[in-house]
């Protein structure tokens, strides 16, 4: 049986993705977070809810939509003001993109050194697959100081921000259950429709 169908047969599925890039202070969150939920042993996920410590690998990103996810969950660093280690519960947009903004999507997601969330997506599109839902838990990162000639990676997260892990677990973990009851429910619910006619 191919990944696929099995995956179609245990509905919901769920792909949480963590991304960012660990020689840039905050920036590894996403990336820190999958790692702890992959590593952690108590409350494992049922089957058809896969965790995934992307990186900055965007394009392998984009492929991995391609098993036909129901929700994607992405984590990741979001600059909107607050207070270092805020953290954001964002429903990105799922507007299609011009075949020019695909195009360029595809162009910029080829970047080694960073991947933009929005334009992966858009280029995950112009391959023909998009979750019906995507999520982003974001956490406000500290201002990170480089220099115009700093060449010198910098891992490590900040206090305000390794401090809001265990609470973006917890939004995850809820995330999660959320998403599984709805589906459940729907289910039901269309098999009732179904049985009526």
């Amino acid at each position: 049986m191919s990944q696929s169908a099995s995956r179609a047969q245990s509905q919901p599925s769920i792909l949480i993705a963590g991304i960012g890039n660990i020689f840039l202070g905050d920036d590894g969150f996403g990336c820190e977070v999958a790692q702890r939920l992959l590593r952690r042993e108590t409350r494992p996920y049922p089957t058809g809810v896969e965790v995934v410590d992307f990186g900055i690998r965007g394009v392998e990103l984009a492929y991995t939509l391609l098993d036909g996810y129901d929700t994607l969950i992405l984590i990741d660093t979001v600059a909107r003001g607050g207070a270092p280690g805020t953290l954001y519960l964002l429903e990105i947009d799922q507007a299609q993109p011009t075949p020019g903004q695909g195009t360029e999507a595809g162009r910029i997601a080829l970047d080694a050194h960073s991947m933009d969330p929005v334009k992966m997506l858009a280029f995950a599109h112009t391959l023909g697959c998009q979750p019906r839902r995507t999520l982003l838990v974001g956490c406000e990162p500290s201002p990170l100081d480089i220099q115009a000639d700093d060449f010198d990676i910098h891992p490590g997260l900040s206090q305000p921000v390794e401090a809001a892990i265990s609470e973006a677990i917890q939004l995850i973990d809820t995330l999660v259950a959320e998403t599984l009851v709805d589906t459940q429910q729907a289910t039901i619910s269309s098999r009732t429709k179904e049985s009526s006619f």
